[in-house]
C-alpha cells in the first residue's frame, strides 16, 4: 500500500521538512561491545581455539602445496595466510585489552566493596569488644557465687564464735551467781 504524498510548500523563506536518515536508528547497549570483547578473549584463550587454528593452518598449507604454485590461491610464502594473521592480531589485541580493562574495573569495584565490608566488620568488632569490656567491668562489681559462699561461711563462723562466747559468758555468770 502506497503512502499518501504530503504537500510540501517549496519556499525559500521557510525551512523544509526534516529529512529522514537513510540508515535505521541504532540504539546500542554501551556494554554490548564490552561483553562481546570478553567473550572473544575468553574463547581465544581456550585449547579448542588453539587446536582449531592449528588445524586451519595445517589444512591451508597442505592444500596450497598440493594444488601447486600455479593454481593455489596462496602458494608459498603464504602471503594471504599472513594477511589473515595480521588482521586477526590487529582485532584481537584491542579486544583482549578491552576485556582486560573491563575485568580490572570489576576487580576495583569488588575490592572497594570488600574494603567497605571489612571496615564495617572492623567497626562491628570494635563495638562488640567495647560492649564485652563494659560487661566484664560490671561483672567485676557483681558478687559471684563463690564470693557469696565465702562471705556466708565467714558469717557462720563469726556467729558460731559469738554463740560460743555467749555460752561461756553465760556459764561464768551462772557460776558467779552460784557462789
Amino acid at each position: 500500500m502506497a503512502r499518501p504524498v504530503k504537500h510540501v510548500d517549496i519556499r525559500l523563506d521557510t525551512p523544509g521538512p526534516r529529512r529522514k536518515s537513510l540508515l535505521p536508528k541504532r540504539t546500542s547497549d554501551p556494554d554490548r561491545f564490552g561483553r562481546f570483547a570478553e567473550g572473544f578473549a575468553r574463547r581465544m584463550g581456550t585449547a579448542n581455539f588453539i587446536f582449531g587454528m592449528t588445524m586451519f593452518i595445517i589444512v591451508w598449507v597442505i592444500l596450497n602445496l598440493a594444488i601447486g604454485p600455479k593454481n593455489a590461491p596462496d602458494y608459498y610464502p603464504f602471503i594471504l595466510l599472513n594477511l589473515f594473521f595480521s588482521v586477526q592480531a590487529s582485532y584481537a589485541s584491542p579486544l583482549i585489552l578491552l576485556a582486560t580493562n573491563r575485568q580490572e574495573a570489576r576487580d576495583r569495584i569488588s575490592l572497594d566493596a570488600d574494603r567497605q565490608t571489612a571496615a564495617q566488620f572492623r567497626a562491628d568488632m570494635e563495638f562488640l569488644s567495647r560492649e564485652i569490656a563494659s560487661l566484664r567491668m560490671r561483672m567485676g562489681d557483681m558478687a559471684t557465687r563463690d564470693f557469696i559462699r565465702s562471705e556466708l561461711r565467714g558469717l557462720v563462723d563469726e556467729l558460731d564464735r559469738r554463740e560460743a562466747q555467749l555460752l561461756l559468758d553465760l556459764e561464768e555468770r551462772t557460776d558467779r551467781n552460784d557462789h
